[in-house]
């Protein structure tokens, strides 16, 4: 018989009032700012009657274009919050020495350092690559859409969910205490016994299956959707690099979800994979987070490879050089990503011969890195380079992404990792390589397709202030650390007792606000931007003389992109056509079919996530509730045929009629 104890206990599990940090001043602090907030843009919504267009144009949409405009608002969103975390770990290590204990204590700071590790990565980093992947590739290969309209919807909101779930960690309960990579024997029971690894776990969950779907979708995209002419080597160097990412991410990502799967296993029934008692073993939990671990450094970076390919090229006003040899890099990249994960781990005590085996697959990874950059500076030598926001930024990676390259060569000699990797050295090189090459280059992208995206440009003013100040203060937050890090001092303390260490952290938090300012500047940017808009319009539709198929079209795109599938007949198709006098077909419009907008992706993820969060909280009632709607949405969306329309000729040819900056602009 259940009384009413029993059945709370089934409903609400483990949580409790107790849950809600009342007792954390900051904690409390920053509730109070959500919340209002959240109030204030729920009354600006209802004020300008935004939710209908909101849910009809945008959550619901299945347009690849708003999908991927959704994924860069979120990571930039997450962008925000995560570096709040930064500037809180600055802040505190720049004056908790000596007696001063600082405004964090231990247990707080520690959920910061292992919230902002994992939004960084997760929720920033991710979301901003596969944004501008879901918004550009189907335009550069002349597909109307990608494989699977729908599927990319719901991975985009298992994203956003699984981010929702950490969001929800602040208030209800807490964050993991064990670094963003969470290893064992400190996640599991026995050492963490309260839900913060839980809320790690299952928010990684949902939104690794989302980045597997989209994954998977790219792909397919990629291989079967390219226009007629488009041969793999006439792919734009962009496309090329966001089908070895993807390929990445569908090898990758399962054996994220294998050992966190596991790891739940550990801490919910007691299974012993990563224990030390009843054959398991800890350190294979650490071998297969980094066999994801480090495929997922290429992961992010590649398609920043090929956004500065894409920009180099336009801004010289040429061919990229050695298109070929650059095909052939990330190809190598991609493979030898797989093989160089245990020099994460060197002081494991692995031996002499396995450590050298993974020191100088970690140095020959560095070779096809290397190619590419010379290849970028042959493709500027003797061009017409232009210095617009985007070159600027992919001239600071450049320079940024060669000293973290350098100083990665260093750690894979297995003698010196085992000096440097315990202390701030490896910290200021994670950086060097993560902001100097996937933030500045998701910075350029957005600058560079921003007018492909809304038809007009951004502010140059405050995106050069924006720009200056990320780079001045990214080397003023992190070559401190470089000093520090040969000096001996260790990652992930809260706080120190020699005085003398102390100029140098603040010098590092000051370039953390720096940073801040940069971000400011960027949001200002977006301001002043759109207010301006109108004067910032470029009517010809290829703002920059980009050399890829994406600027054939008008900015912003029609919904079903291009009206005739364009052929291709040469790896710099847009140049091509341009040279060649291609004229716009102005007759024999057809009925275009187009996919409908649909709500079950977001529903389905909103299901996910609450499954998520009932397991984090033991509330076995609403998790199998949860779990059963979830199967019983997605088994009524499969047996949906209604989810297709046309676009009927006669509205074709107005749209067409109206756009502008089409390809007979240049005939």
């Amino acid at each position: 018989m259940f009384n009413n104890a029993s059945l709370m206990k089934l409903i609400f599990g483990n949580l409790t009032w107790d849950a809600i940090p009342l007792h954390e001043p900051i904690l409390l602090a920053t509730f109070l700012m959500v919340g209002l907030g959240g109030a204030a843009v729920v009354a600006a919504m209802t004020y300008y009657r935004l939710w209908v267009p909101l849910w009809r144009d945008w959550i619901t949409s299945i347009d690849h274009k708003r999908i991927g405009i959704m994924y860069i608002v979120f990571g930039l969103i997450m962008l925000v919050r995560g570096f709040m975390d930064a500037l809180m770990m600055r802040a505190q290590q720049a004056f908790a020495f000596g007696d001063a204990a600082g405004f964090l204590p231990p247990h707080h700071y520690d959920q910061i350092f292992t919230a902002h590790g994992v939004i960084m990565i997760f929720f920033v980093a991710m979301p901003l690559v596969t944004g501008l992947m879901n918004y550009v590739v189907p335009l550069q290969i002349g597909a109307r859409d990608v494989a699977f309209p729908f599927l990319n919807n719901f991975s985009f909101w298992l994203t956003a969910f699984g981010g929702m779930l950490v969001m929800a960690s602040l208030f209800v309960g807490e964050f993991a205490r064990t670094g963003w990579l969470a290893y064992p024997p400190l996640s599991g029971i026995m050492a963490s016994p309260d839900v913060g690894v839980d809320y790690y776990i299952w928010s990684l969950q949902v939104a690794g299956v989302g980045t597997l779907l989209s994954g998977i979708n790219l792909i397919a995209t990629i291989v079967k959707m390219r226009a007629p002419g488009m041969t793999m080597m006439k792919m734009p160097v962009f496309v090329w690099t966001a089908l070895c990412t993807n390929v990445l991410i569908v090898a990758a990502f399962p054996v994220l979800t294998a050992v966190l799967g596991m790891l739940s296993l550990d801490r919910m029934v007691g299974t012993n994979f990563f224990t030390n008692d009843l054959g398991g073993n800890a350190m294979m939990y650490v071998n297969l987070i980094w066999i994801w671990g480090h495929p997922e450094v290429y992961i992010l970076v590649l398609p920043a490879f090929g956004v500065f390919s894409e920009i180099v090229a336009t801004f010289s006003s040429k061919r990229i050089f050695g298109y070929t040899s650059m095909v052939y890099a990330s190809v190598v990249i991609t493979i030898l990503s797989y093989i160089v994960w245990l020099h994460h781990f060197f002081t494991m005590g692995s031996g002499a011969s396995v450590n050298s085996f993974f020191g100088i697959t970690t140095m020959i990874i560095s070779i096809p890195t290397g190619a590419k950059i010379f290849n970028w500076l042959f493709t500027m030598y003797h061009g017409k380079i232009r210095f617009e926001l985007p070159m600027m930024w992919t001239i600071a990676f450049m320079i940024t992404f060669v000293i973290g390259g350098m100083t990665g060569v260093l750690l894979a000699v297995p003698a010196a990792d085992f000096v440097l990797h315990n202390s701030l050295f490896l910290i200021a090189h994670f950086h060097n390589v993560i902001i100097g090459g996937v933030v500045f280059g998701m910075f350029a992208g957005i600058n560079y397709w921003f007018p492909k995206a809304f038809g007009y440009k951004l502010d140059s003013y405050w995106g050069k202030w924006s720009f200056w100040l990320w780079t001045i203060g990214f080397y003023t937050a992190f070559m401190p650390l470089y000093v520090l890090g040969l000096m001996g001092v260790t990652r992930r303390m809260s706080h120190f007792e020699d005085p003398s260490l102390q100029i140098w952290f603040q010098i590092a938090a000051f370039g953390s606000f720096l940073i801040a300012l940069g971000i400011a500047a960027f949001v200002m940017q977006l301001v002043v931007s759109y207010r301006q808009r109108e004067s910032l319009r470029d009517f010809t539709g290829d703002p920059w003389g980009g050399r890829t198929l994406e600027w054939s079209t008008s900015s912003p795109p029609p919904a079903y992109n291009f009206a005739f599938t364009p052929r291709v007949h040469d790896n710099d198709a847009w140049s091509d056509m341009k040279k060649n006098g291609y004229v716009r077909p102005l007759t024999g419009f057809l009925p275009i079919h187009m996919p409908k907008n649909t709500a079950a992706g977001f529903l389905i993820a909103a299901l996910g996530a609450a499954f998520g969060f009932a397991l984090i909280w033991h509330m076995w009632l609403v998790a199998g509730l949860g779990f059963a709607a979830m199967v019983a949405l997605i088994i009524g969306h499969t047996f949906n045929y209604q989810r297709d329309f046309f676009i009927p000729a006669a509205d074709v040819v107005a749209v067409e009629a109206t756009r502008t900056g089409m390809m007979n602009h240049y005939a």
